[in-house]
């Protein structure tokens, strides 16, 4: 929604401007309230629509050797993360996740692409379990 507002009100000012600028012919400037208006509804409605939709095609499979997360609704991809290749787990709470209890799961690991890779909207107590169970046994880490 956050994302909506910022796009609404940018829409508006370039609206506000092209009318009082008046480049457009009048039945133009008649359209462009409609339009916003019709673009705000738009852009409101998939953003209330489009994350259930999003977690309904993330899942992850987490084993003894790593963890597999199967992301994306039209464009699947599938990254397998190997526990021998974690470097450091993050779990990550933004104000809005904090306020339902949600957070994210980010593991770093070697390497460039897929060197951060992020499980986003899990309960922060399984992100917690998850990060604890993925980080490395019996090492002799000073740290």
């Amino acid at each position: 929604m956050i994302v909506t507002a910022v796009l609404s009100f940018g829409l508006l000012i370039g609206a506000t401007i092209t009318w009082i600028t008046g480049e457009l012919p009048r039945w133009g400037n008649l359209l462009l309230l409609p339009a916003w208006v019709l673009l705000t509804a738009g852009l409101a409605w998939l953003s209330y629509v489009w994350p259930p939709i999003e977690m309904r095609y993330t899942s992850y499979v987490l084993d003894d050797d790593g963890i597999e997360i199967a992301a994306g609704m039209w464009w699947r991809a599938v990254t397998n993360v190997p526990r021998s290749r974690v470097q450091h787990i993050d779990v990550l709470q933004g104000p809005l996740e904090r306020s339902y209890g949600l957070g994210r799961l980010v593991i770093f690991t070697a390497g460039t692409e897929h060197s951060r890779v992020e499980l986003p909207g899990l309960n922060h107590q399984v992100a917690y379990a998850l990060r604890n169970h993925l980080l490395p046994r019996g090492s002799d880490d000073a740290v």
